[in-house]
This record gives structure tokens, C-alpha cells and sequence, in this order.
């Protein structure tokens, strides 16, 4: 991708697979561009639509292509999927380092795929822990278990450092630096506040919201809320949606498990809207223009500080609780009654909604990738592997 002149090039291979992984990886990608690195970048195609949405969105080429859901139906094929074809590509490239980022099944098979070729990895957004293994599904387990093939940490906050610590990893490979989602949501930010013509053709694409109610995003796609938790989310919505001052706006994700229960308890309301998946500018644009958020979703805890929403967390536990600690966010569970208790306080009390909205985010400040890249570079330079 972007190969130097010189003496020795020193390799670096990304690989993720998901819309969230992307997003969150981008930023790095950008950073790399600017080394002295041959930088090469490939995806598993685990979320291929929603996935090349993102690469559009911050126009990223990948250089290999492991197209592994026409193969792969369930978690087990998958996993062995992409450990297979990851490992044809670090054959072709032989990288000195490779990174991967967060919990999916595609940053496991990877980083699995690179121990077994003896490649050092990089793991991006390190150390996030529930202590609950099958919460969430399998990514708590995935984290963990890439933890321990990891040669560099990269956790986001002093409270993903102690727990890694806590495993038994050396403070020598550990390095706090945000979180590269802040990095992404800055960058795009700025783009949208230079570009009235982009910001215009994103306010087009939410079209349905209508100026004079107050806006609910939700979003939910956890597996682990597959078996009732969603449902009750969408009964809660439901009966918010009676009200005559809200309109709630649900972007349903691909999985039909979602759009299903989505659909049978909130379809026919109509001040409901539920709408495709959407580009990554336009979501962002979408958090803008909300009051609150209700999401199962990681990354807007992480995102939502930085615009100064209220996030409700329809999980029973999360692995960033920094968001929870500095009042960004309410951890509300899967409870019906209890959802809908929190969403009418903040819509009704203004003075208890305000103390959402922090100066600081917890997550970083926007230079988590340049820290990345620059540790990564030392490391190959130093030989520390």
C-alpha cells in the first residue's frame, strides 16, 4: 500500500472485518500512511456491506480481501476461516507486525493466525474487560484470549492497563493511548463542520425526522441480548413512543434476529422510524442531531462523550465502565421498567439530563493512532518482538 525506499522496509499488516473495527482502525491506516512503512491492509469481509461503507467513507483500499462469510455460517467455521486465509496472506507479505483491534471473531482468528507464524501483534483497544465470559458473547472471551498472544497492548485508559496488569502482562508492553474511535469521530466531525454541502447531503439522508420532536437513537445488535433483551428494549421503546414530543430512530442492523423483533414491536408505530444501516458520516450526523441514545453498542460509549449525549446501555454489564464512572452513561440493562423509568427522567428532567454532558471524554482526546503507529515503529526498529 505504501512501500519506501531504502535499506529495509519494515512491514506492518492490519486485518479486521467489521464495521466497528473499521471505524476505529482508520485512523491508524491514515497514521501509517505518513511512515516510512509498507503498510498493507486486509479484510476478513466479516461485515462486507456495512464494511465497505467505512472504507468509502475515509477512502481505504485494502490490499487483500479474505471475503470469508460466502464460507463460513457459524462461529466455528468462521473462526477457522479466517485463521486459514490470514495465514496465506502472512506468508505473501511477511509482515514484521500485525495489528488488530477490540473483540470480534475476525481480530481472534487473526492474531491466532500470527502467533502460530510467530508474527508479533499489535492489539488496538486492549485490557477492556466484564469478568463475565459469556458477557458479551464471545467477545469477552475473544479479548482475553488475544490478550495472551499479544506482544504490544494498546488499552485505551489507565483502567484497561490495571487490568491487564492484573494478568499478568509486563507494564513494558502496555501503552495507554485513547481510543482510536475518538480519533475517527474528530476527524469526521471537523469534516462536517467544513463542509456545509457534505453536513446538507447528510441531514437529506435523515429526511424523515421531523424538527419539532426530540430525537431517541437506538441501536442494538449484542447476541447475548438475543434471547429476550432485545425484545424488552423494544417494548420499552414502544411505550415511550406514545408520547407526542419524541420520535425515536432505529438504524437496524443486517442481522435478521434484530430486524425481526425490531419490526414486530415497533413497525407499525408512527413516530418510530426504523431505516437501514447507515454510512458512517451520516450516523455520526445522526448523534449530532439526537437527544439521547439507547444502544447494546460499544463504540457510541465511547463516542458519545465527545458530542455530550446521554447514553442509556441496554446491557447488563459493560467493559467500559469509564463512560458510566464519568456520567456519561446509565448501565440500564434489559429491563422493560427500567428502561422506560430512565428515558422519561431524562426526557422530563432537564437539570438530570445536563449531567451528561462532560467537557472531557474518558476515551482520549484524538491522538490515540499517531501514539500506535509511532510504539509499532520503534518496536521493528529496535527489534523488540
Amino acid at each position: 500500500m505504501n512501500p519506501n525506499s531504502g535499506a529495509t522496509i519494515m512491514r506492518v499488516l492490519t486485518v479486521f472485518g467489521t464495521r466497528p473495527e473499521a471505524i476505529k482502525l482508520a485512523p491508524l491506516v491514515k497514521a501509517f500512511a505518513n511512515k516510512n512503512v509498507d503498510h498493507r491492509v486486509c479484510v476478513t469481509g466479516q461485515h462486507k456491506q456495512m464494511l465497505e461503507q467505512v472504507l468509502e467513507a475515509f477512502e481505504i483500499q485494502p490490499d487483500f480481501d479474505l471475503a470469508v462469510m460466502k464460507d463460513a455460517p457459524d462461529l466455528a467455521t468462521l473462526t477457522a476461516t479466517i485463521v486459514t486465509r490470514t495465514t496465506e496472506v502472512l506468508a505473501q507479505f511477511r509482515p514484521d507486525y500485525l495489528v488488530v483491534q477490540g473483540d470480534t471473531t475476525s481480530t481472534f482468528a487473526a492474531a491466532v493466525a500470527a502467533f502460530y507464524q510467530k508474527v508479533p501483534v499489535a492489539h488496538v483497544e486492549a485490557g477492556l474487560r466484564t469478568g463475565n465470559p459469556l458477557s458479551p458473547w464471545p467477545e469477552e472471551m475473544n479479548r482475553r484470549l488475544v490478550s495472551s498472544v499479544a506482544s504490544l497492548h494498546f488499552p485505551p485508559t489507565s483502567l484497561s492497563a490495571s487490568n491487564l496488569l492484573r494478568e499478568g502482562i509486563s507494564g513494558e508492553r502496555i501503552q495507554v493511548t485513547g481510543n482510536t474511535v475518538v480519533d475517527a469521530l474528530t476527524f469526521m466531525i471537523d469534516r462536517l463542520d467544513r463542509e456545509p454541502a457534505l453536513r446538507d447531503k447528510c441531514d437529506a439522508i435523515l429526511s424523515c425526522l421531523a424538527p419539532r420532536l426530540r430525537t431517541i437513537l437506538v441501536t442494538g445488535h449484542r447476541r447475548e441480548n438475543f434471547d429476550g433483551g432485545l425484545q424488552n428494549t423494544c417494548m420499552a421503546l414502544a411505550e415511550i413512543a406514545r408520547r407526542d414530543d419524541v420520535q425515536i430512530v432505529f438504524p437496524v442492523h443486517l442481522n435478521p434476529k434484530v430486524g425481526s423483533t425490531a419490526r414486530e414491536w415497533l413497525g407499525n408505530l408512527p413516530n418510530v422510524h426504523l431505516i437501514p444501516p447507515l454510512e458512517y458520516l451520516p450516523f455520526i450526523r445522526l448523534m449530532q442531531r439526537c437527544e439521547i441514545i439507547v444502544t447494546d453498542s460499544g463504540g457510541i460509549q465511547e463516542e458519545a462523550p465527545t458530542l455530550g449525549k446521554p447514553v442509556v446501555i441496554t446491557r447488563d454489564t459493560t467493559e467500559r465502565p469509564e463512560a458510566v464512572s464519568a456520567g456519561t452513561a446509565r448501565l440500564v440493562g434489559t429491563d422493560k421498567r427500567t428502561i422506560v423509568h430512565e428515558l422519561t427522567r431524562l426526557l422530563d428532567d432537564s437539570d438530570y439530563a445536563r449531567t451528561f454532558a462532560k467537557p472531557r471524554n474518558p476515551f482520549g482526546n484524538g491522538d490515540a493512532a499517531e501514539q500506535i503507529a509511532n510504539r509499532i515503529i520503534n518496536e521493528i526498529s529496535n527489534g523488540k518482538n
